[in-house]
């Protein structure tokens, strides 16, 4: 590489490789860009002949880095982060794009309902939200600020807690009203259907019949039915057209409660402690700029206030 020549790439053609390099797979990173996959594998092949070095090595499952391709990265990844941050002094402290993960019904129920009033008092910081139920690595990924859910007792490095689920029966207004299977205590449930939210990438936490009841000491029969469902949305829904109850948290559901649809038949004295904690963790990369600074701020806010 004695040639300074090659040593002139455009940006464009090292944020193709970064994010190829990040997620490990050229249809990631093309998506991530607004690409095609074929112009993200040319620019890869394009990189590797001007440095007349392999850069991935393609497996079966994929890809992975060469010992090249590996110290490139970090070098380009880091050089990327120092451009954002120029960037961001010049455009201003309250300025720039912060990104947040989180499973994808806290993102749809209750981050994407208040980003409205984010945008109102911080109009120069954009959001993007990435929503995936599977655990992200905040760094690889070039995530600013995750927002997990955590079933232990002990917080995560750097984790800050956001705040804590709490579980009660919610359904249609029509349930209570059947005469031949009214719904007016908890042993009641024994003879409805229980909407179970079971996505197959997310293992169960705060939407789990059977800890409620245990909770509650019913170990009567199982349920005259259940339904489940791979989104919680999903559950919703059909708790909002009477197929059954369902449970609901009281973070999580309120953007529904308008209008009477649903309701809480044996009163949110029943809620219980079952469902863990969300928690905040901000990217080493991030910690220090202002917008996400500002971010993380705003959500214990918002947290705090219900």
């Amino acid at each position: 590489m004695g040639n300074p020549s090659r040593l002139h790439f455009s940006l464009d053609l090292l944020k193709g490789f970064e994010a190829a390099a990040r997620h490990l797979s050229f249809t990631r990173a093309a998506n991530e860009l607004s690409l095609t996959q074929s112009a993200i594998s040319r620019e890869i092949k394009l990189l590797e002949s001007r440095l007349e070095v392999r850069l991935f090595n393609r497996i079966h499952r994929g890809l992975e880095l060469t010992d090249a391709g590996l110290a490139l990265y970090r070098s380009v990844s880091e050089a990327l982060r120092l451009i954002d941050r120029g960037i961001e002094a010049v455009t201003g402290p309250a300025g720039g794009v912060v990104t947040i993960t989180t499973n994808v019904p806290f993102a749809s129920f209750w981050v994407v309902p208040r980003l409205p009033r984010f945008a109102a008092l911080y109009p120069d910081i954009s959001v993007r939200v990435a929503a995936t139920n599977r655990v992200v690595n905040l760094e690889r990924e070039q995530i600013d600020v995750g927002v997990r859910h955590i079933s232990g007792g002990t917080l995560p490095p750097g984790a800050i807690e956001l705040m804590t689920e709490r579980l009660f029966p919610v359904c249609a207004p029509q349930l209570l009203r059947r005469r031949d299977r009214p719904l007016k205590k908890p042993e009641d449930l024994a003879r409805h259907t229980l909407l179970l939210y079971a996505p197959d990438d997310m293992p169960q936490h705060w939407s789990d019949w059977p800890r409620w009841l245990e909770a509650m000491k019913l170990a009567g029969p199982a349920p005259a039915a259940t339904l489940s469902f791979g989104h919680y949305d999903q559950v919703i829904q059909a708790a909002l057209d009477g197929a059954g109850a369902a449970l609901g948290g009281n973070l999580l559901v309120q953007r529904h409660r308008d209008g009477g649809r649903r309701v809480a038949p044996f009163g949110r004295d029943r809620s219980v402690a079952i469902g863990g904690r969300y928690v905040v963790t901000t990217a080493a990369h991030a910690a220090e700029r202002p917008s996400v600074r500002v971010f993380v701020d705003w959500l214990l806010g918002e947290a705090a206030t219900g």
